[in-house]
C-alpha cells in the first residue's frame, strides 16, 4: 500500500505508474475524499472548540445567575453534528482504505516500461544450452519411463495438475529441496522457518493476493482460510503488527513449503506435466531490510538463487520484468529461467521481487533504528530460491541419458545415498 501523502503530492506520478502496471486504481476518487476527510476532521476539530467554550460559559453563567438555555441548546446541537460528522469520518476512512488498496505498488525506476512479457529485458545468462547426438525425451516421458513420476494417478486422487513423485523421483525431489535448503542457510546465513500451510485473510492481504487475486487461490470456506500460494504470505506476515530492532536487520528467513494455485486464468495455456500444476514445492527467501538497503539485497538474494543452479550446473537466464508483466505488489522483479531442451525454451524457475515498503504498509511491519527511535516501515524482498517443478524439468532433460536414464548432479548425490544415476527398478 502506498502512502496517500506520498499520492496527494504526486498524484500524476501515481497515475503514470498504475498506467504503466496496467491495473486499475482511481486516483481522483482517492484523493476526493481525502480531501473531504480532511475537511471533515477540520469542522470536528473547531465544533469541539466551540463545545468546550460553550461549557464554560454555561459553567460561567450559572456563576453569574445568567440564563444559559441558549448556550446549553447549542452545545446540544453541537454534539450531534459532531456524531453526524464522526459517522461520515468513518465511512470515508473506510472508503479510503479500499480505494489505496487497488492502487498498485509504483515501478522502481530502472523498471523498463513495457505492456507484457514480450517487454523484458534479458540481462545475464550462464551456462551453454546442451546439445544432443540422440532423441531426447521430455520430462513426462522420462518419469514415465524410470517410473519416477505418476501424474495420472495424481490426477485420480485429486484432479490434473497434481503430480505424485514415486521411488527415486521423490528422493530426487527430497534432495532437491534438502540441497537448497542447506545452501541457503550455511552459505548464504539465512534462519529456516516451517510456516503453516495456511493462511487468513489479514495474512494475504498484508503481502498484496487480496483482494485482487482472490480467485486464483484455493480458499477453505468454512474456515475462511486460504491454501498458500508461495511461503512468502506466512513468513512475511511472520512480522506483521510488529515494530523490529533496526540493529538486528536485515532478518533474512528461508522457507520450504507445498504452494497451492488455482490459476483460474490460465486455462489454455500449456498445461503438461510440470509445465503448470495447482501443487508445488518451493524452497522461498523473505528478507526484511532497511529501506536504503533494500535494492542491495534485491541484487544479493538474485546472486544467492542463481548460485543454486551454478551447483546443479544448469543453464540459467535472467530476465527484468517490465512494467506491465510485475505484480500488484513488486517495484522490481528479475525472473529467473532454466532450459529445457525437450520443450526448446526457457521456464520460469524463481521470481526476485523488491516490494520496498508496500507490503510492509498493508502488514504494519515497522523498524526503529535506534531505542526511542521514531518507527519507520521496512523493505520486504522475497524470491524463489528455488521452486522445484519447472527446475525439475531442466534437470531431468538436460541430464538424461542415451540409455533413458537420469544422471544425478554431483552436487546432489550426498542426498541420495551416493546414487549417481537414476534407472527404472525393475
Amino acid at each position: 500500500m502506498l502512502d496517500i501523502k506520498w499520492i496527494r503530492e504526486n498524484p500524476e506520478l501515481v497515475k503514470a505508474g498504475i498506467k504503466a502496471k496496467g491495473d486499475i486504481g482511481d486516483v481522483d476518487r482517492l484523493l476526493q475524499k481525502d480531501e473531504r476527510r480532511r475537511k471533515v476532521i477540520f469542522e470536528v476539530e473547531n465544533l469541539k472548540k466551540e463545545r468546550n467554550e460553550n461549557s464554560k460559559k454555561v459553567g460561567q453563567y450559572k456563576k453569574e445567575q445568567r440564563d444559559a438555555s441558549d448556550v446549553i441548546q447549542r452545545t446540544k446541537e453541537i454534539s450531534g453534528e459532531i456524531k453526524e460528522l464522526d459517522e461520515e469520518l468513518n465511512t470515508l476512512d473506510e472508503d479510503i482504505y479500499k480505494e489505496l488498496s487497488k492502487i498498485p505498488n509504483m515501478p522502481h525506476e530502472t523498471t523498463p516500461v513495457g505492456r507484457d512479457e514480450a517487454d523484458n529485458v534479458e540481462v545475464d545468462r550462464w551456462g551453454e544450452t546442451p546439445s544432443f547426438e540422440f532423441e531426447i525425451k521430455n520430462h513426462l516421458e522420462l518419469g514415465e519411463r524410470l517410473d519416477v513420476l505418476d501424474f495420472k494417478r495424481g490426477s485420480k486422487v485429486s484432479g490434473t495438475g497434481f503430480p505424485v513423485y514415486k521411488g527415486l523421483g521423490a528422493q530426487l525431489e527430497r534432495a532437491l529441496i534438502t540441497f537448497m535448503l542447506d545452501t541457503h542457510l550455511g552459505e548464504h546465513k539465512y534462519t529456516e522457518i516451517l510456516p503453516p500451510l495456511m493462511t487468513n485473510r489479514e495474512s494475504m492481504f498484508g503481502t498484496g493476493q487480496l483482494p485482487k487475486l482472490e480467485e486464483d487461490m484455493y480458499l477453505a470456506e468454512k474456515d475462511d482460510l486460504f491454501m498458500i500460494p508461495t511461503a512468502e504470505v506466512p513468513v512475511t506476515n511472520l512480522h506483521r503488527e510488529e515494530i523490529l530492532d533496526g540493529q538486528k536487520l536485515p532478518i533474512k528467513y528461508v522457507a520450504f513449503s507445498a504452494c497451492f494455485r488455482r490459476e483460474a486464468g490460465s486455462y489454455g495455456k500449456e498445461t503438461r506435466g510440470f509445465l503448470r500444476v495447482h501443487q508445488f514445492n518451493k524452497v522461498e527467501l523473505v528478507n526484511f531490510v532497511k529501506p536504503e538497503d533494500s535494492y542491495a539485497y534485491h541484487e544479493q538474494m538474485l546472486r544467492e538463487a542463481t548460485w543454486i543452479l551454478k551447483q546443479l550446473e544448469i543453464p540459467y537466464r535472467v530476465i527484468k520484468l517490465c512494467s506491465g508483466d510485475l505484480s500488484f505488489a513488486a517495484a522490481k522483479c528479475y525472473d529467473i529461467e532454466t532450459w529445457s531442451p525437450a520443450e526448446n525454451k526457457w521456464l520460469e524457475a524463481s521470481s526476485v521481487s523488491n516490494y520496498e515498503a508496500f507490503q510492509a504498509r498493508r502488514a504494519n511491519i515497522r523498524f526503529r533504528r535506534e531505542k526511542g527511535g521514531k518507527p519507520e516501515y521496512v523493505h520486504t524482498l522475497n524470491g524463489s530460491g528455488l521452486a522445484t517443478s519447472r527446475l525439475m524439468v531442466s534437470l531431468m532433460e538436460h541430464y538424461q541419458t542415451d540409455e533413458g536414464t537420469i544422471i544425478i548432479p554431483p552436487v546432489l548425490r550426498p542426498y541420495m545415498k551416493g546414487k549417481d544415476i537414476i534407472k527404472r527398478q525393475y
